[in-house]
């Protein structure tokens, strides 16, 4: 295990990055596809690694493209950002966060100050989208 906590050497994540950038360029589409294919430990990292932004995570977790916003913002933001979680939408006096936790994609419906509700797997993004947008009060 590396000092900063991941098992995976850095140069040989950088290097997967690399061949995956030389086979896909900015396509997310070729990107998630094989990502998929990667093994699982190699894929983890590389899903929360500074070599992937947060818009190419997202496209892989959901497999859909947000407003466009919403992709600039996440297009911005290094994939590592996500272990933190990084504010996607914000709608009224709601904000939608998307975190990658325990190899997981989760979006967050929070008031600004704590979370309201919490959305996993693969229908998360739509589910907390469907929440924000209509929220039951």
């Amino acid at each position: 295990m590396n000092s900063d906590g991941s098992s995976i050497p850095y140069d040989m994540l950088a290097s997967m990055a690399d061949r995956l950038f030389l086979e896909c360029e900015d396509d997310v589409q070729c990107l998630s596809r094989i990502i998929a294919t990667l093994d699982p430990a190699t894929r983890n990292e590389l899903l929360v690694s500074d070599l992937l932004n947060a818009y190419q995570v997202f496209y892989y977790y959901f497999r859909t493209c947000p407003d466009e916003l919403v992709c600039e913002r996440l297009e911005l933001e290094p994939a590592s950002s996500l272990i933190g979680g990084v504010k996607i939408d914000e709608i009224e006096l709601l904000d939608l966060i998307f975190l990658v936790k325990n190899h997981e994609p989760v979006i967050i419906v929070s008031d600004g100050e704590s979370a309201l509700f919490t959305f996993k797997g693969k229908t998360a993004y739509s589910q907390g989208l469907k929440y924000i947008e209509n929220p039951p009060y």
